[in-house]
């Protein structure tokens, strides 16, 4: 008997690099338990080449990905949705629609690599600091026991996925800094 797959949409504002990053990710991971989604609330109808780039460079599936609407899976025949996650602040802070299916939501802050400026390499570093973020924030959430854990407790549990990443990114941060 196959265990039960789970409906991830990941938000963001443009759907152009962090949510795409992160749907291919946990397609890729989570393929026998998740399927995972992308959208934006004012998606830019094209994904960032760089965040393309950096899932072919780490050989992560990227053929199918495409910038969409939220607006796709906020209708009545969409697919009902297990999670919702944000991973942008702007996407965080606009009203979301009712979802079907009652999912658990919460917010992962992610550095916006689409806005890093200077040259192409420095461009490309934000975007696998980025995918590195996402890496191991949704390796997290595949090994959560989801059977195990009530909706309260797992509600918890991904909020504290989401500060534990900005925590570690602090660290980092504050160490570059300083050494």
């Amino acid at each position: 008997m196959s265990e039960r797959r789970f409906n991830v949409l990941f938000l963001c504002t443009s759907n152009s690099a962090r949510s795409i990053i992160a749907e291919a990710l946990l397609n890729f991971w989570g393929k026998e338990r998740f399927q995972a989604f992308s959208a934006g609330s004012r998606p830019k109808g094209e994904v960032h080449p760089l965040a393309l780039d950096v899932l072919r460079r780490n050989r992560i599936p990227a053929e199918t990905a495409r910038s969409k609407s939220v607006d796709e899976f906020a209708r009545r025949d969409a697919r009902p949705l297990d999670f919702v996650l944000t991973v942008c602040d702007n996407a965080a802070r606009e009203p979301c629609p009712l979802w079907r299916g009652q999912p658990i939501t919460a917010h992962w802050s992610v550095h916006d690599p689409a806005a890093a400026e200077g040259t192409l390499e420095e461009r490309a570093r934000a975007f696998s600091k980025v995918f590195r973020e996402l890496d191991a924030r949704l390796k997290l959430f595949i090994g959560l026991r989801l059977d195990m854990l009530g909706e309260v407790a797992l509600k918890r549990k991904l909020d504290a996925i989401g500060q534990l990443a900005k925590s570690v990114n602090k660290r980092q941060d504050h160490h570059m800094v300083h050494s």
